[in-house]
């Protein structure tokens, strides 16, 4: 770790400088700030003519909202300190996008790359095994989803698991997340952070009087932007911008290095070059900086840190150019440099909010789980039958044809992932109207985290309020 806090510490810093902000009772915040349950576990799996023991975790942080809810990483860098980091953060991220969940996360210390796909395949059944006999997953109980080192196929592989041991439970499919859609899973999930950050960024961007303060003009148009990590998150949250938002990508970092090219770089060809040579480097029309994260201190409008915690410390923060961080990462900015890049006039726009594309689809995907039926599979064919009529009448009272392809395009209902990304759009944009209202109401509060932080613990400390166990 970086700095003198670990990464729970910090998250603790912020909640505290929040929680002065706020009318809760001070039991009420020592509720709200603990982890309610820690499981440390360490299993043994054979691997090849070996017994490798392994360290794993997961963390409950409050059972305000049930079940739980929190992804499962697979790191070296994984430990007790970190996972509960993560699970604080997931409560503040629900309750502030209005996700009826708790927060949660899991965790196993090991690489993911080292293992065969037979080996992590049983690590994974051992892991859903131990947490299923400690009452640690379940629809109502806890439901993890994909993180770090993780994804779709380690979601399949603990529904499996999860459904074995709990045979003809009518809800199972529920038990986690981000499973594959054949699978029970939901269109648009793998995309769904990125989406987010984008979709944020876009509503944040619209605040004319807020951008002046930054020297910034409003609109996303013609920004300049840097992404450190090109995994899952970093990826969407780049292509969209840079398709849908016309944002210009002139910096990449990666772990074997970073490059520049302020004409632009396109993240599709990137992404393909690096699939057939293992590196982003040399690639065309780019300069390779000296090191990997050279990019982070490139001049631009917004910086997109999107891999791990702490890449944005103390040491580096005094170099940093950028206007916006959007924290598209877990806590990637550590206490003590938010107050240097605070002191330089940054934004910075915290994790909990604009990660929380993720979780917002899980909880559709839930939600879908639970009714057993896709979304837009009731509505999809009325609406289009509607608006087809509606078009016809239209023809018929004008007297001109509309073009058959724009027809279609009016005329067509909703597919799942329309419905998903709409969802996900209005949940980004409520949430941040909610945080600003919080910032520019208290002239005392100078940073977004702040007012994010204190938006979501008066929301948890009324759903305790409401509980009557403070009453």
């Amino acid at each position: 770790m970086s700095g003198n806090l670990s990464f729970f510490e910090s998250v603790q810093r912020n909640f505290d400088k929040a929680a002065k902000y706020t009318n809760l009772h001070k039991g009420l915040l020592e509720q709200i700030k603990v982890c309610n349950a820690v499981y440390e576990v360490h299993f043994p799996v054979k691997i090849g003519e070996e017994f490798k023991v392994i360290e794993a975790y997961r963390v409950q942080h409050s059972h305000h909202r049930m079940p739980t809810k929190g992804g499962i990483r697979y790191s070296l860098n994984v430990d007790r300190d970190e996972v509960m980091a993560l699970a604080a953060l997931m409560t503040y991220k629900c309750a502030l996008v209005d996700v009826p969940f708790g927060g949660a996360k899991g965790g196993l210390k090991i690489d993911p790359k080292s293992y065969s796909e037979h080996d992590l395949q049983k690590i994974t059944r051992r892991y859903t095994k131990e947490l299923i006999n400690k009452g640690f997953i379940g629809p109502g109980i806890d439901v993890p989803a994909p993180d770090y080192g993780t994804g779709p196929r380690e979601m399949a592989w603990i529904l499996d698991t999860y459904t074995t041991f709990n045979h003809g439970e009518i809800d199972a499919m529920a038990c986690v997340t981000g499973k594959p859609v054949s699978q029970g899973g939901i269109a648009g999930r793998t995309e769904a952070t990125g989406r987010g950050v984008f979709y944020a960024l876009k509503e944040i961007f619209t605040y004319e009087d807020d951008m002046k303060k930054y020297g910034l003009t409003p609109g996303l148009e013609g920004k300049t932007m840097v992404v450190q990590g090109l995994g899952n998150v970093g990826y969407y949250a780049s292509l969209i911008s840079q398709t849908e938002g016309k944002v210009k990508i002139i910096g990449v970092a990666e772990f074997e290095g970073s490059i520049y090219n302020p004409n632009g770089i396109d993240i599709e060809k990137l992404v393909a070059f690096r699939k057939e040579t293992g590196s982003i480097l040399n690639f065309d029309g780019c300069t390779n900086l000296e090191t990997r994260t050279a990019a982070l201190e490139l001049e631009c409008d917004i910086l997109v840190p999107a891999a791990l915690e702490n890449v944005i410390t103390k040491e580096n923060a005094p170099r940093i150019k950028a206007k916006v961080i959007a924290e598209a990462a877990n806590g990637p900015v550590t206490s003590e440099a938010e107050d240097i890049l605070l002191a330089k006039n940054i934004l910075i726009v915290p994790d909990m909010y604009i990660n929380a594309g993720g979780v917002t689809v899980s909880y559709f995907e839930w939600l879908k789980n639970l009714s057993h039926m896709r979304f837009g599979r009731m509505e999809k064919r009325f609406n289009h039958n509607t608006y087809d009529n509606i078009m016809s009448t239209v023809e018929h009272m004008t007297g001109k044809k509309i073009d058959v392809k724009e027809r279609n395009i009016i005329t067509r209902g909703a597919d799942e992932v329309d419905l998903v990304r709409s969802g996900l759009e209005e949940t980004m944009i409520t949430a941040y109207q909610q945080i600003r209202n919080v910032w520019m109401s208290n002239p005392d509060i100078k940073d977004m985290r702040t007012a994010a932080f204190v938006c979501a613990l008066q929301k948890i400390g009324s759903d305790y309020e409401n509980l009557g166990i403070f009453p």
